[in-house]
């Protein structure tokens, strides 16, 4: 606990777990493989790795230290740093954020969660993967069950508290998540096909990498990080005053990268040596792996659940951080205790989350933005709009108005390798210009 009786992170290793945890999740596992399929494979990869290192590193510095200089929640970081300004409307929209995610954020990882028990479905002679599907997500009681019970895992971790809840349980289910994601690495690669796979996936071609291409990696590393949606000005408002920051990120930025790269070595392997296809969008988790588990023999029962038990496992790490972010604004700024701020809002939105849940069945009619289905719609919201505009504000803040020589000053307190000009410079220029690129076209007004 520190001085203030906020609570603390114990240890570097609890924080590098839990903000590892926050930035690994269904982007890494569920959503990077199928956007790497569809732009190319080996050049996407490359392209993404040069934008986490130039883009998503410095925002990661960035909303850590503004957590720590505060040790706020992201309205109460604004409010501290930039009193009486409409600034503040930025940590509102992170909450907003986080709120949202989470509602829409649940019903999927709900999917993966049942998925834990439907091998015996798609393992079955004759089964239809893609049937198997539709009538999971269509199912208006099912769906909401295993929303309502994934939600309940969050809530109980997040109702622990900081030490004892969301770093103990970080501490264990990131190792979780590795040594599962290893033991399906083995098997993937070593299957009869496998290296064309490996090659679509390691060797680049651009002449498949496209603008568009470009800007998904960009937005790629900015959701999967956990940037704009307050996850890590949160976290941060955790850290002692020596944490070295820059190293911090450091760890967090690799672990997730990492993560991402290994669900790849999992995934194209099976997908090429099945001769399915790699560019199969969104599908690829619950439609096509099924199907290269089905066609694996007995064996299929096994991996099958062992790797929906890990993108279960990815998926709570992420969503425990959504809720604490909600949380914290309500315990600091309305001064609600932890139990109430947990389980009032996680009530709240597992409400919310009935609604997507519902798109599928009952409600399969309803379009909202542009079209789209609830899920969807919620989905554009928060990651085409929330995210991209919170990321770019928050470089434009410490840029512009609050200053890069006392942001600066805040990171390299306590730290082994100094941030400098270079970061200066790509806070004030390069990210607000190149995450306005990626808002442009997410909406629609580019391309």
């Amino acid at each position: 606990m520190s001085e203030n009786g906020r609570g603390q992170w114990q240890t570097r290793a609890g924080f590098i777990a839990a903000a590892a945890g926050s930035a690994i999740g269904l982007g890494n596992i569920w959503r990077f493989p199928f956007i790497t399929g569809r732009y190319g494979g080996g050049a996407f990869v490359l392209v993404y790795i040069l934008l986490l290192i130039f883009i998503g590193y410095p925002v990661m510095n960035s909303e850590l230290l503004l957590g720590r200089k505060t040790q706020k929640n992201p309205v109460g970081a604004y409010k501290a740093l930039a009193p009486g300004s409409p600034w503040i409307i930025v940590g509102f929209m992170g909450v907003l954020a986080g709120f949202v995610i989470l509602s829409y954020y649940s019903v999927v990882a709900g999917w993966s969660l049942s998925y834990i028990f439907k091998s015996g479905a798609y393992m079955a002679a004759g089964s239809d993967a893609a049937n198997i599907f539709v009538s999971s997500i269509s199912s208006t009681f099912g769906g909401i069950f295993w929303h309502t019970l994934f939600m309940l895992l969050c809530i109980g971790i997040v109702y622990g508290g900081v030490e004892n809840g969301i770093e103990r349980w970080s501490k264990i289910l990131m190792p979780v998540l590795l040594v599962l994601l290893l033991v399906l690495i083995v098997r993937s690669v070593t299957l009869p096909g496998a290296g064309e796979g490996l090659s679509f996936y390691l060797k680049p071609d651009f002449s498949a990498f496209s603008a568009e291409g470009f800007l998904a990696a960009l937005g790629q590393v900015f959701f999967t990080l956990s940037l704009g949606m307050g996850c890590m000005i949160t976290y941060g408002s955790y850290l002692k005053k020596d944490e070295d920051l820059p190293l911090d990120a450091k760890y967090v930025v690799s672990f997730d990268t990492i993560i991402a790269l290994l669900a790849g070595f999992v995934i194209f392997p099976a997908v090429f040596a099945f001769g399915l296809e790699p560019a199969a969008g969104p599908g690829l988790t619950f439609i096509t792996l099924p199907a290269v588990f089905s066609q694996m023999g007995a064996a299929g029962h096994i991996f099958g659940t062992i790797f929906f038990i890990l993108l279960t496992v990815a998926a709570l790490t992420s969503a425990i951080s959504l809720l604490e972010v909600v949380a914290a604004y309500f315990i600091d700024e309305i001064k609600w205790n932890r139990k109430k701020a947990t389980i009032g809002m996680g009530i709240a939105i597992w409400i919310l989350g009935i609604f997507p849940s519902l798109g599928y069945s009952t409600l399969s009619n309803v379009k909202l933005i542009k079209g789209f289905d609830i899920l969807d719609s919620f989905d554009f919201f928060a990651n085409n709009i929330l995210l991209p505009l919170g990321g770019m504000l928050i470089a434009i803040f410490i840029g512009w108005f609050w200053g890069t020589d006392k942001a600066l000053e805040e990171a390299n307190r306590g730290a082994s390798t100094k941030l400098g000009a270079s970061y200066s410079f790509l806070i004030k220029y390069v990210i607000p210009i190149a995450v306005f690129v990626v808002f442009l076209n997410s909406v629609g007004i580019l391309g």
